[in-house]
């Protein structure tokens, strides 16, 4: 289990013990958390999980893959070097106090 820190646009911050395993998409629409809507269902096939994250964990997460990139291209925010697919990062230990930020918009 990892606690993860959700900031909305609106500055509003959520902690959330995220189960090994599920994705931040996942922790975030199972708990209310505006801003990230998961459209897909976590396929990495949408980009309305869009979110930034803590630029000083970038290394603990695996390297996003090809197609979480080429969704990265069409988000309704700006992307930043730190933007991610939610749907795409799995909670594990490693992840314990990860900050994301979420964008003020998915549409």
């Amino acid at each position: 289990m990892a606690n993860i820190t959700y900031i909305e646009s609106s500055g509003n911050s959520t902690t959330i013990n995220l189960t090994d395993g599920w994705s931040l998409m996942q922790g975030a629409t199972a708990n209310g958390i505006d801003g990230i809507l998961g459209e897909c269902g976590g396929s990495c096939a949408c980009a309305t999980c869009h979110c930034y994250v803590d630029e000083t964990r970038l290394a603990d997460l695996p390297a996003a893959s090809e197609g979480e990139l080429a969704m990265l291209e069409h988000v309704a925010s700006e992307r930043r070097p730190n933007s991610r697919l939610a749907c795409q990062i799995k909670a594990s230990p490693a992840l314990e106090g990860l900050i994301v930020h979420l964008p003020e918009t998915q549409e």
